[in-house]
């Protein structure tokens, strides 16, 4: 068997190639991977190595897939050959090696919509973390990859009503598709006047922010009510706008709540800190039951050896295409 990786060789410069197969521990099982998804946001901001992103080069990027156990370890007892698991944090790559602490994936998923599972799993997070309540105000700052599952997650919490914002008007369209009642332009000259409108003039009581810009923070503490929650899900990578937290956090009582994957539970859930793994279950759970939708996201599908152009494409354009996922099921 041959394995094959996408390598990223330089800033935006990415290219599939050959590579050794992982070597297989007693306590491991050997997946090939059938599809991995798209972080644009990630995955742009580590090719062009942005602040705060420590890229080195040569690595392989991607950390979100789905695949198929093809050989297990002498020591693996709970799973078997055939097997259909999501896989997190291996890259894009044809075949790799895992600890057996694995989430199955039900038979009635397709593999395209599973790779999605941990990329969803950040958004889930993130709503978690605000607490919400049945009937509170939200906002979804940024339609990307992560923010189209953060709208669909707060919906189901109960969001009343449920506000997102973005500059691209494809992107506002398909929120409103997936259940935004109030899809807006952070750009338009009476934005925040709007979301006081629509809230009855307090403002949304908790915010999602996804854009990970310091900009669009800075809003989000102009429109967020009194004591208002604002979980901060997009990597604010730069902090190049001045906020005056006396004035809108400190005076207000507003909360700022971090959530970056890494500040999640390890190893036990618990209400509103879920482990990866809990989530991973409950993300799928709510995909079988036609509860959150994946097909609408997926905007393009690509072979491994189109790897420069997707790179390219990110490192050119700050706003991609939504869901982008690499097709290995051609590959030898």
């Amino acid at each position: 068997m041959k394995n094959y990786k996408i390598m990223m060789e330089s800033p935006g410069n990415a290219n599939l190639r050959e590579a050794e197969m992982p070597e297989l521990k007693p306590n491991q099982v050997l997946i090939r991977n059938h599809y991995t998804a798209v972080s644009a946001g990630t995955e742009r901001a580590w090719s062009l190595d942005m602040p705060n992103a420590h890229s080195i080069y040569p690595y392989n990027p991607g950390y979100s897939g789905a695949g198929e156990i093809v050989k297990i370890g002498s020591e693996v007892t709970n799973w078997k050959v055939g097997d259909r698991v999501v896989v997190n944090w291996a890259g894009h790559q044809l075949y790799s090696v895992k600890d057996t602490n694995l989430v199955k994936i039900p038979d009635s998923i397709s593999m395209k919509e599973a790779s999605f599972t941990h990329i969803a799993s950040f958004p889930i997070n993130g709503v978690r973390k605000l607490h919400l309540e049945l009937g509170e105000s939200v906002m979804i700052a940024g339609q990307g990859i992560l923010g189209v599952f953060a709208l669909q997650i707060a919906a189901l919490c109960g969001a009343v009503p449920l506000l997102v914002s973005d500059f691209s008007p494809e992107r506002r369209a398909l929120a409103e598709k997936l259940g935004a009642d109030y899809a807006l332009n952070p750009g338009e000259a009476n934005y925040i006047d709007r979301i006081k409108e629509v809230t009855d003039g307090k403002g949304v009581n908790a915010v999602v922010e996804v854009t990970g810009s310091a900009a669009a923070l800075k809003q989000a503490l102009e429109y967020v009510a009194w004591e208002g929650r604002i979980s901060l899900l997009g990597c604010t990578r730069v902090s190049d706008a001045q906020i005056d937290f006396y004035r809108y956090v400190h005076g207000r009582g507003v909360q700022l709540l971090g959530a970056h994957t890494r500040s999640r539970a390890k190893l036990e859930s618990a209400p509103y800190h879920w482990t990866e793994q809990d989530d991973y279950r409950a993300f799928l759970k709510l995909l079988e039951r036609g509860k959150v939708k994946v097909d609408p996201v997926i905007s393009e599908v690509y072979s491994p050896e189109q790897a420069h152009h997707v790179y390219q494409m990110l490192a050119e354009n700050k706003n991609p295409p939504l869901g982008l996922v690499f097709d290995w099921t051609k590959l030898a």
